[in-house]
């Protein structure tokens, strides 16, 4: 924890601290540390451990599955063994469309696991829209972060080339042209190649400040129009339009690139998203199409939803042990970031560790590594202005020719100033820190929450799942095949008469009717 209060306005949370803390063995159930370190084959194979859980459970639940089906089947024999003496018990209390005794309240009892499971998966479905979308949130703020930290890192080393490029066109033209007009004059000679001089260490000491990588520059000059000719300074533009300049060799560059990780995470992140969403909706299809099955007591659409509930069991065992393995290496780096950042040699190729320290922790009481270099250029930069005064109130009187070169110089001076001053304020380190923290942000904050919903969701799913194929094979085979309504319906059809038979009440009265004839119905009949 100690380690965290070097990263302002950055904490790990609570579930990064749980996640932190859990044990992890090796292949050989040894026990290992919890340091992020995803080159280490110690380290992967931990994370394959604790990913093999789901492996594990996925087996216990085809045991379970298993163990239903061999007892569906011999309750089936059983049933067609006593049929013949339960079954005019069953005729008794039945009512001609239903099921009543042992028989029904089985049926019932299956019927409402079934639909119970299904209301279980459906409550996961809504988890795992939810974590999708929290770790995509996650994930847009991390690139968002890595976008603007690319766009100020290419500034920076596009406000250096053009300082430098400036101050050599500075000495390579004007001054060059000044000296040869000073020739005869030796205290303005003398000034002139002090610019000169002078010029030369500003360029000198810029060089050493690198803090972006090949291409950047000539990316944004060539998005910029800015060429060698003069000095425009630098308007900086929102990091969504900012040129995102990844290397052209290579698809992993040596040193680390915040825009070749931003387009990076961005594309893996797309195919996760679509990815989840596809699972969740085959969850949720299967889950519409069983109730449809169990009310309209379909055979063939609970079989093959059966198929399809299958594939969704191992598909959520399988995401769930792939979740497991991402929020704890997430939770190792959340945990301590600077340490992977200080170390991890695609970090700190071509940077010093001084100046990668500098940036990631951004406190007071450090100093920039580059502020003496700033001072000795800003210190360089007065004295050429300096010079550049004097020459313009004592030369111009002697040597007006040299006007226009010299008011060329001071153009160029003063466009450097201006690129200087903000090249002074890109190199602090609250805007790259801020970057940092929010990127750390995103990625431990929302990308973790997302992962551990996401991971909620696929463990209930599984056990949705798990109780819906037990379920199911005794819902489907409690249904009333085509041959049981066949042989019903001829049954009914074998007498005509058989729904029309008189009730005893009613021979009663006919009885009755012939002892006692009416006059009157006699005499109708004797006139007719």
């Amino acid at each position: 924890m100690a380690a965290m209060t070097t990263v302002p306005g950055y904490s790990p949370s609570l579930w990064v601290r749980v996640c932190h803390a859990l044990p992890r063995l090796d292949l050989a159930m040894q026990m290992r540390d919890n340091v992020f370190a995803p080159d280490s084959w110690e380290y992967q194979q931990t994370l394959l451990v604790l990913s093999s859980v789901s492996a594990v459970a996925l087996v216990v639940s085809l045991l379970v599955v298993l163990s239903f089906l061999i007892h569906y089947c011999c309750c089936h024999r059983g049933d067609r063994g006593d049929g013949s003496e339960e079954e005019e018990e069953d005729e008794d209390g039945s009512t001609g469309h239903g099921y009543s005794g042992k028989k029904g309240r089985g049926i019932c009892c299956v019927t409402w696991v079934a639909v119970a499971a299904v209301t279980l998966c459906c409550v996961a479905i809504g988890v795992g829209f939810y974590g999708n979308s929290e770790a995509n949130d996650g994930m847009y703020q991390l690139t968002s972060s890595l976008l603007t930290a690319n766009y100020t890192l290419a500034s920076i080393d596009l406000l250096i080339s053009d300082t430098i490029n400036g101050l050599q066109l500075s000495v390579s033209g004007p001054l060059s042209t000044l000296e040869e007009m000073f020739t005869g004059s030796k205290p303005f000679l003398v000034s002139t190649r002090n610019c000169r001089r002078l010029s030369d260490n500003v360029i000198s000491l810029l060089s050493s400040v690198s803090l972006a990588r090949p291409g950047w520059d000539a990316a944004l000059s060539n998005d910029s129009g800015v060429s060698g000719a003069s000095i425009i300074p630098l308007t900086p533009v929102p990091p969504s339009v900012a040129p995102t300049v990844a290397p052209a060799a290579g698809l992993l560059p040596g040193p680390f690139s915040p825009g070749w990780a931003a387009n990076t995470l961005m594309v893996n992140e797309d195919y996760r998203w679509l990815s989840y969403v596809l699972l969740l909706l085959l969850d949720l299809i299967v889950c519409f199409f069983i109730l449809l099955g169990l009310a309209k007591q379909a055979r063939w659409l609970l079989i093959l939803m059966t198929v399809l509930a299958w594939l969704a069991l191992f598909l959520s065992w399988g995401s769930l042990g792939l979740e497991t393995g991402s929020v704890v290496a997430l939770s190792d780096f959340c945990w301590d970031p600077n340490t992977f950042v200080l170390n991890s040699t695609n970090f700190n190729t071509g940077t010093s560790p001084d100046v990668l320290d500098y940036y990631l922790t951004c406190s007071r009481r450090m100093k920039s590594p580059f502020q003496q270099l700033l001072t000795q250029s800003q210190r360089a930069l007065s004295n050429i202005h300096t010079h550049l005064s004097s020459l313009d109130r004592n030369a111009l009187t002697q040597f007006p020719k040299a006007e226009k070169s010299l008011r060329d110089v001071q153009q160029i001076l003063n466009s450097t100033e201006g690129n200087f001053h903000q090249l002074v304020a890109l190199l602090n380190c609250r805007g790259l820190n801020k970057d940092y923290t929010d990127s750390l942000k995103g990625l431990c904050y929302d990308g973790m929450e997302g992962l551990l919903y996401l991971s909620l969701y696929s463990f209930l799913s599984a056990l949705a799942f798990t109780a819906i194929l037990c379920s199911l094979p005794g819902a489907w085979r409690s249904f009333p095949s085509d041959s049981d309504e066949y042989e019903d319906s001829d049954s009914e059809s074998e007498d005509p008469f058989t729904s029309h038979q008189y009730s005893p009440s009613m021979l009663t009265g006919y009885g009755a009717s012939q002892s006692h004839p009416n006059p009157a119905h006699s005499r109708n009949l004797y006139s007719r």
